[in-house]
């Protein structure tokens, strides 16, 4: 069966929600992660439904079923991991969603909850990682003092840095002599460093 690559998407999204949480996502967090409204995702399931790959139970929260045996076995195999989007190794900026997937399943593991950032800046250069690197995080919600972590700030943004707690606060810490850590009170771990690959010119 063909689907677009937004179908391919939410197909991603609620196998990869189901493996790590063992339900599927609501509406409103698929709409979120997407970046689009509740009524754009109730549409491509009704697309979805109608080709035969999940399966609905009406007015049921978290009801959603994928019951393609195609895209469950590709999963399943799956050696590849996909590309969130761009995280900040400099001023904090707004993660940004992709559908791409990068073949390097094989070398680092192809867990559901493994993905690839593209890196933007240079804060983090003392720890080798440059402009325009692939870096590989494992999605968790903690991080131990000296990770290196994705965190989510109060404000929305996401930034790379090593995690540290202290007196009461985070403070988020470059690998960067020219550069100033930042410090909060609340900061949401996404995920732990793992790794990087680098294109070479």
């Amino acid at each position: 069966m063909n689907y677009t690559p937004k179908q391919l998407q939410i197909l991603r999204l609620i196998y990869d929600y189901q493996q790590q949480h063992g339900f599927s996502p609501t509406y409103a967090e698929l709409a979120k992660d997407l970046g689009v409204s509740t009524i754009t995702v109730f549409e491509h399931l009704e697309a979805l439904e109608r080709k035969g790959a999940i399966r609905r139970r009406r007015h049921e929260a978290r009801s959603v079923e994928i019951i393609e045996p195609n895209f469950l076995r590709e999963q399943g195999n799956r050696k590849t991991l996909p590309l969130r989007g761009t995280i900040a190794a400099g001023k904090p900026i707004e993660a940004v969603e992709s559908s791409e997937e990068v073949p390097i399943g094989d070398v680092f593991g192809s867990s559901t909850n493994t993905f690839v950032l593209k890196v933007k800046g240079d804060s983090m250069i003392e720890d080798h990682i440059m402009d325009g690197d692939l870096i590989v995080v494992e999605g968790c919600d903690h991080a131990h003092d000296g990770e290196i972590v994705v965190a989510l700030l109060p404000d929305g943004q996401a930034t790379l840095k090593r995690y540290y707690r202290e007196n009461g606060r985070i403070r988020l810490q470059p690998s960067n002599a020219t550069m100033q850590p930042i410090f909060s009170d609340t900061v949401k771990v996404q995920g732990i460093y793992r790794g990087l690959v680098r294109k070479l010119k």
